[in-house]
């Protein structure tokens, strides 16, 4: 037998790999929005294009999502990872030495198709590593390194790109994913599956032969419910500032401080969430609870809008926490319910979903605000959640999926 196949790597060690890989794909896609300034400022780009060339990793990680997790199931995550991750290190790398902006743009576009990969395989390699009664908490874990690439990009990209231009600020995130490739390559192991094929006289594996999105609608729910959640979690995170600054006339500091805590909140709310997802022994539960809990969170911000409350920055970091907790459940019971052979699709459709859905909340939320004032547009939004709540599936009906 492989020697490969036979290591049993330490848990924790697999969820360092894919929180690295998943953080250093996000500050590449998460750079060019940080180099706006620069491009419209000191290189005479409209915010329209520059906005544009901030729009195109995006786009590519939107295109490739499934197909990177339909070939994670075919091959496995490792290579995968490792391979998206060197891609995208090149493009990077390629993007520091061109000077016309449609080249700059189409390598930004060609990294984050690439930098789509560990969105669609890591989080399988987290799972299928850790005991379905810790899977909550390393969920929860995984789903941080999303704000934390962020975060490295905001610190990072300006300083550098105002000290060096574009080819400097690229640095970041080249290092970061030519590094994590290569260790992604030589430390994930890839978690076990069982046979595809049956052994002569026995039956296939009931996993090999599961058709999740044929055999039943949990898939199909769930990915609803989640692109019906993220209209809340993106009207908070894109308008939580303005509003506080326009409606209820905070200072620009005193608002910046309150969406700092609020995004560091929802970072740790994450974590929490999925220890309680383990203690409760279900992920739908919890996901069922936090849908509930958007509903109220966003009618509170609809009534501090309308009355002009002072406890409105408590409710924006309430809100904060609320509306992002169920992205690890969610991810968490997709990967379950689809098994060892879908799950790679699977997560790169709830990937793709939620940012289609994320895409439109920007200018629709904006108009609606515009059209009908934050109190009623707030109150309006609360409406999704609402929707989500009866959709997202019931522990029994998971009987049906194979073990």
């Amino acid at each position: 037998m492989n020697r490969r196949t036979e290591r049993r790597p330490r848990p924790l060690l697999m969820l360092a790999f894919g929180v690295l890989a998943q953080a250093s794909s996000t500050v590449f896609v998460s750079t060019p929005a940080f180099l706006i300034p620069l491009l419209h400022t000191e290189r005479g780009l409209s915010l329209a294009q520059a906005g544009l060339l901030a729009s195109a990793p995006t786009l590519g990680l939107v295109l490739t999502l499934i197909a990177w997790g339909a070939l994670s199931d075919r091959i496995g995550e490792r290579w995968v990872i490792a391979s998206g991750l060197a891609i995208t290190a090149l493009a990077a790398v390629a993007a520091m030495f061109v000077d016309s902006y449609v080249a700059l743009g189409a390598l930004f576009l060609v990294g984050g198709m690439a930098s789509a990969s560990p969105n669609a395989a890591s989080g399988r390699v987290v799972i299928g590593w850790f005991p379905k009664e810790r899977r909550g908490l390393a969920m929860g874990i995984r789903q941080m390194c999303q704000p934390l690439g962020v975060a490295i990009a905001a610190v990072s990209v300006p300083l550098l790109a105002a000290s060096g231009g574009i080819a400097a600020a690229l640095v970041v995130p080249a290092v970061l994913c030519g590094v994590s490739a290569i260790l992604c390559a030589i430390g994930i192991v890839d978690p076990p599956r069982p046979p595809r094929r049956a052994a002569d006289g026995e039956d296939a594996h009931p996993q090999a032969v599961w058709r999740p999105y044929r055999e039943t609608s949990l898939l199909w729910r769930i990915h609803g419910v989640s692109m019906l959640l993220v209209v809340p979690q993106f009207t908070v995170s894109t308008f939580g500032l303005v509003w506080l600054v326009s409606q209820l006339h905070f200072s620009s500091l005193a608002a910046g401080i309150v969406i700092g805590v609020s995004q560091f909140a929802g970072a740790i709310g994450r974590i929490g969430i999925g220890v309680l997802s383990d203690r409760v022994g279900s992920h739908l539960r919890p996901l069922r609870w936090v849908s509930l809990c958007a509903v109220v969170v966003m009618l509170l911000m609809a009534a501090a809008s309308a009355l002009g409350s002072v406890a409105a920055a408590v409710i924006l970091i309430v809100a904060a926490i609320v509306t992002v907790a169920d992205n690890g459940l969610a991810y968490t019971s997709v990967a379950e319910i689809a098994g060892p052979f879908w799950s790679g699709r699977a997560l790169g459709a709830q990937n793709t979903g939620q940012f289609l859905a994320a895409s439109v909340v920007g200018p629709a939320v904006g108009a609606l605000i515009g059209w009908v004032g934050y109190p009623v547009a707030f109150a309006l939004v609360a409406v999704c959640p609402a929707v989500a709540t009866p959709l997202v599936p019931r522990d029994r009906e998971l009987a049906v999926v194979p073990a």
